[in-house]
């Protein structure tokens, strides 16, 4: 199962129809994933089912139709146990980008992390998880699958947002200004920290 979130609604690709039990699903081909994604991005459904029987399979074939943006971030950590947000497009977020070409993905998540906030000397802990969310570019859906890594640094630098890149603030927070911050975030920023 891959849950993939088109403005915060999940679309649910799945190869088990007990999980679909009661709810709306649509085949996987070409016009019902656009129909699917339509009705989540206008909110007139709350979420919906992609079903296809074949689990290796089910992925690729989305891929088909809604094309592919793999990227990477991380989870930053300090010294004071303070974890790295940036705030963009009036929501509070975690570093991440697009991967370039020949870049491995630990590679394009410590360049992306340092290039959207300034900090240095950053090391992968270890691999989290992989998000999914559609997305629109030049009237095109999109679909990011963004590789996590969780990160420690010592750094203790300034904090410097990427203007280009629309990043407004770069702040350090604690538990409690965590959760105020997940408030206001995306669904799959609140599933890395398990909200």
């Amino acid at each position: 199962m891959y849950k993939v979130f088109v403005k915060e609604a999940p679309l649910i690709l799945t190869n088990k129809l007990s999980e679909i039990a009661n709810s709306r699903y649509y085949p996987l081909n070409a016009e019902a994933i656009q129909e699917a994604i339509d009705a989540l991005a206008k909110k007139k459904l709350e979420e919906a089912y992609i079903y296809h029987p074949n689990h290796e399979e089910i992925l690729k074939k989305f891929c088909k139709q809604i094309p592919l943006e793999v990227a990477a971030g991380g989870v930053v950590t300090n010294k004071a146990g303070k974890v790295l947000f940036i705030y963009r497009n009036d929501k509070w977020d975690l570093p991440k980008g697009k991967l370039e070409k020949n870049e491995g993905l630990e590679e394009c998540a410590l360049r992306e992390v340092e290039e959207e906030t300034g900090v240095k000397g950053l090391k992968i802990e270890n691999v989290l998880q992989t998000t999914y969310h559609v997305f629109k570019r030049n009237g095109k859906y999109k679909l990011k699958e963004v590789h996590w890594y969780a990160m420690r640094t010592n750094y203790e630098g300034k904090l410097k947002g990427q203007k280009n890149e629309g990043i407004e603030k770069v702040k350090w927070k604690g538990p409690k200004k965590i959760q105020k911050a997940l408030e206001n975030s995306y669904t799959n920023i609140k599933i890395l920290f398990g909200e």
